[in-house]
């Protein structure tokens, strides 16, 4: 890979609060699961830092507190990237060079459903291809908690095209957007149903 091509990835991912690693083949099972366990810790830590910036005030952030404090905040961070619900989207490059190599994502795929279904939290995950037929990105599976049933998926991707990155992590942020508001509708459903009962 060329110097231009690891810029643009390592300033794509620092873009959206990131963290990129570009690794061979043989590595991607372990990498994906370090990479997804890593950005978890990374936004648990900038969560906690926001509520420790409020309650110690704001110039105030966690890496600045003692050593044994620094250690409490850490195991709390350590607990909740155990116990918190995760939401993944798996965003697959589906473009000709990937033509020989999306058996070994797909086995990287299946390693990471098996580290992921260890922690007590709850998964919901969505398979994303890019480039798609007509669209910058094609969804081969919505939400769902089985990142299992995913793998019988890769025999309906065929590798072709160009890398279209940019549009494709745009609209991988859209589902984050996507399952949010309908989280939310449902939650004001339950409530008003609550309300209804009540009454």
């Amino acid at each position: 890979m060329n110097e231009k091509a690891s810029q643009e990835i390592e300033s794509i991912a620092e873009s959206g609060g990131g963290i990129s690693q570009i690794v061979y083949m043989k590595q991607l099972a372990k990498t994906v699961q370090m990479v997804t366990r890593q950005a978890m810790t990374q936004t648990l830590q900038g969560v906690v830092n926001k509520e420790l910036s409020q309650i110690l005030g704001k110039d105030q952030e966690w890496d600045e507190l003692p050593p044994e404090k620094r250690g409490e905040v850490m195991e709390v961070v350590d607990e909740l990237g155990e116990s918190a619900n995760l939401e993944v989207v798996i965003l697959v490059d589906a473009s000709a060079s990937m033509r020989n190599k999306l058996q070994t994502v797909q086995e990287a795929l299946v390693d990471l459903s098996i580290s992921m279904d260890s922690r007590s939290g709850s998964n919901q995950y969505t398979l994303l291809t890019f480039p798609g037929k007509r669209k910058d990105v094609e969804m081969l599976r919505g939400w769902t908690t089985g990142i299992t049933e995913m793998s019988g998926l890769f025999n309906k991707i065929a590798a072709g095209g160009i890398t279209p990155t940019g549009p494709a992590l745009r609209a991988a942020v859209n589902e984050f957007r996507t399952l949010k508001r309908r989280s939310m509708i449902f939650d004001g459903e339950d409530e008003l149903d609550l309300e209804e009962r009540g009454s």
